[in-house]
């Protein structure tokens, strides 16, 4: 992971104060996690002082990175064996954290 600058700072400063939480999700110690309600993304320090998006944000299960998937039962957000339902009212939830994350990473 790159050190983290002043603009670095400032940037993450910005997302707690338009409430994400500045997390670490041990299984990818290299990258910071950001949080919000039950949302999440992993973040890459770049050299420039900005970040990029590392993977797709994604809806927690348990408190843990799911990945999304189909079925021939439906769609699901899934971690390790635990899954919960993609329901319309998470998926709306999940694409309103990515606006938010990419408007708050383009203003930096």
């Amino acid at each position: 992971m790159a050190e983290l600058g002043p603009k670095h700072i400032q940037c993450l400063e910005r997302l707690a104060g338009a409430g994400f939480a500045i997390v670490a999700f041990p299984m990818y110690a290299s990258a910071i996690g950001v949080r919000k309600e039950n949302c999440a993304a992993l973040l890459e320090p770049l050299p420039d002082g900005r970040f990029h998006l590392v993977g797709s944000p994604c809806y927690l299960v348990e408190g843990n990175l799911s990945v999304r998937v189909r079925d021939a039962r439906g769609e699901w957000f899934v971690w390790k064996s635990k899954r919960v339902e993609a329901t319309s009212e998470r998926l709306s939830e999940v694409e309103r954290f990515t606006g938010e994350i990419m408007a708050s990473l383009s203003s930096a």
